[in-house]
């Protein structure tokens, strides 16, 4: 038979470069890891990530190889069958395949300067510095002219050896033939987007699947740089430079009006170049610091709570209400988790972008509860029962101040296992279990539930069920509650709660829906702050989720410096202020101070209502000032964002600081 149509020989013949370019990169990537961890070798052992960043290495390089390979895979039917077509095949496997192979190493040897300058694998900086490209060379010439010559002379030796060995591996190409190429496409794609998606589980490979560790570099180590570069593409496609901008004001106006804002004196900012970042001092301070848990329930609105006027499905929760500092008036800051942990963990209000918990810039040097206690000595962790990596919160909690993650992985023999992980149960075991420990330095904890989430799964006979169907948000709020009590019942008793205070809050509402503009009552949650040494109160003015991080604070005796805006509620405050909330649904936002709502819309003018009986109504009054409030608290979320302002300063901008402040109490 004649080899042109041997089909079986020129199947292998036109796969066979397909495992040759998988073979090399594998080979540079992994020698490029060898060499960039023998360089941190301290780093990595002291965060005891040696063996991940091997075994996750080799994970995230298929992952990148799966992406590389299925541009080729998808042609391959199509080029590779034809008489007529098969040189175009030859011609792009003998260009594309040594191309993104020399991308790729290239990459590896741009690392080492980019972790000198930044101390990670090349992020969206490295895009970002592009468009400087005299600068950026100008930089480099001056501080690395050796290395960058010997890069270069590499890529260009590697290059023409890469090139003309891809030469030869392409020229005995010939046409599979049409019913060979539809056979081996399926099977390569799934092998492809196997390797892309790297796991069985609810959610693909991320980088926060390998932030093992409190060392972001350390994390960074196991993943590559064409890799990190790539994400980080992929993570700033919709972020719109930090969010809409609702309206045309100036960063000074906008400033000034967010800082009128605050409720806090003058003299307490501390730092210029840091504009909201202030001194906080406790309302009652006392010798101990208290430790701080705050619980996050999932999708717990208020409708589904009897003390806020909605169905009878947290007696728990209720009864617990006359015992704290309840939240009447408590509203969410989106209809995400993730929003709602942004504005809970680290008092950021909203924006139309997504939450920061997901964005590259705050990866890393964002303000977090945890970032500030952890500098007041707390040992910091977050509990969870599902998988951490979703939504990216392991990566954005070990970049950004928490030391321990515990999550599904870490639970032994739990009592259920559902889609979203361990039951809420096993949750507050582990929850107790950590908290009745020994502890010689104060702690901080984030506890985030999960079983009142879809599909509403739970153990069996916990429950009087509210609805005959099992598996029903209204009986999942019930077994939530369930658990939450029974833990609360379990912490009163225990010797941790006369020096503990607790934070129970929802993330957001189950279902965020309605006619309105923005429906407000889909973003009115319960929050209830408990302790042995918290005092029963009703705090009936209106509050928003970036206000709990400072109220906090001031409750477990902490004077602190931090850039959150928020209000601290156990100030008296002025009697006549009514408090605000900031709402993010989706594109819109809206302010809301008292009854009076400004919503902005992106290209449209402003609107205002009184929101009154659960309802957004027209009564025909417009106020300039609350609509320029409005506009300046939402381009503050974007320009902090965008400029790398919200967040604790660094040794020599705090002494700076500090010289700064003494001169003004002189």
């Amino acid at each position: 038979m004649n080899h042109e149509f041997d089909w079986r020989a020129n199947l292998a013949t036109s796969l066979t470069p397909l495992f040759a370019v998988a073979w090399r990169l594998i080979l540079a990537l992994t020698a490029a890891r060898v060499l960039l961890v023998a360089w941190q070798w301290d780093r990595v052992v002291d965060a005891n990530m040696l063996a991940p960043v091997f075994v996750q290495g080799l994970r995230f390089d298929l992952v990148l190889l799966g992406l590389l390979l299925i541009p080729a895979v998808i042609t391959f039917p199509l080029l590779a069958s034809s008489r007529v077509l098969v040189p175009v095949w030859r011609f792009l496997l003998r260009i594309y395949l040594p191309i993104a192979l020399l991308a790729a190493i290239f990459m590896e040897l741009s690392t080492p300067s980019f972790i000198e300058q930044f101390d990670s694998r090349p992020n969206i900086l490295f895009v970002e510095y592009l468009d400087h490209p005299k600068e950026v060379f100008s930089t480099l010439w001056a501080a690395y002219k050796i290395p960058l010559v010997l890069a270069v002379l590499f890529i260009a030796l590697f290059g023409a050896y890469t090139f003309r060995s891809f030469a030869r591996l392409t020229a005995p190409i010939r046409r599979t033939g049409l019913v060979p190429a539809l056979v081996a496409t399926p099977l390569l794609l799934i092998a492809c987007l196997g390797m892309v998606r790297s796991t069985l589980d609810h959610r693909p490979v991320n980088p926060s699947t390998v932030a093992l560790s409190t060392d972001p570099l350390v994390n960074d180590l196991a993943l590559s740089s064409t890799y990190s570069l790539l994400y980080a593409i992929y993570e700033t496609r919709h972020e719109e430079g930090g969010g809409i901008r609702y309206g045309e004001m100036d960063d000074e106006t906008v400033i000034s009006i967010v800082r009128d804002s605050m409720d806090v004196d003058s003299w307490e900012f501390t730092l210029p170049e840091l504009p909201t970042l202030h001194l906080q001092y406790p309302v009652n301070p006392s010798g101990e610091p208290k430790n701080l848990v705050i619980i996050i329930e999932e999708s717990l609105g208020a409708e589904f709570v009897g003390s806020l006027g909605g169905l009878d499905l947290t007696p728990n929760l209720d009864r617990y209400a006359e015992q704290g500092i309840w939240l009447n008036n408590l509203y969410a800051t989106g209809t995400r988790s993730v929003r709602g942990l942004e504005a809970i963990v680290s008092g950021f209000t909203p924006t139309s972008a997504r939450s920061v918990v997901k964005l590259g810039k705050s990866q890393k040097n964002f303000f977090t509860l945890a970032e500030v206690l952890g500098r007041h000595g707390y040992n910091t962790s977050f509990i969870y029962g599902g998988e951490a990596q979703f939504d990216n919160m392991r990566r954005f909690f070990v970049n950004n101040g928490f030391d321990r993650i515990i999550d599904e992985k870490d639970y032994d023999n739990p009592v259920f296992t559902g889609s979203w992980g361990v039951s809420d149960e096993d949750l507050f075991d582990r929850a107790h279990e950590e908290f009745s420990r020994s502890h010689s330095q104060p702690f901080f904890t984030l506890v985030f539930t999960s079983s009142n989430h879809s599909p509403y799964e739970y153990p069996d006979n916990r429950i009087e069920q509210f609805d005959a169907e099992k598996n029903t948000v209204n009986n999942a709020v019930k077994y939530a509650d369930f658990a939450l009590g029974r833990f609360l019942d379990r912490a009163r008793d225990s010797d941790y709660w006369d020096n503990t205070v607790f934070l129970v809050v929802a993330d957001h509402n189950s279902r965020v829906y309605g006619s309105e503009v923005v429906p407000v009552e889909r973003f009115h949650i319960p929050g209830l702050i408990l302790g042995g040494a918290i005092e029963p109160a009703v705090i009936e003015t209106v509050a928003s989720q970036v206000d709990l991080a400072p109220t906090v604070l001031s409750l477990i005796g902490v004077t602190s410096e931090h850039p959150m805006i928020g209000h601290d509620l156990t100030q008296p405050g002025d009697p006549d202020n009514p408090g605000r909330a900031i709402m993010q649904f989706n594109a819109t936002q809206a302010y809301m101070s008292g009854d009076r709502v400004a919503i902005l819309q992106k290209d449209l003018p402003p609107l205002q209502f009184v929101y009154r009986d659960g309802r957004l109504q027209d009564d025909g009054r417009y106020d300039q000032a609350l609509t320029e409030t409005a506009i300046a608290h939402a381009a503050w979320s974007s320009m902090a964002y965008e400029k790398s302002l919200y967040r604790l300063p660094d040794a020599s901008e705090t002494l700076v600081g500090w010289v700064n402040h003494r001169k003004f109490e002189k």
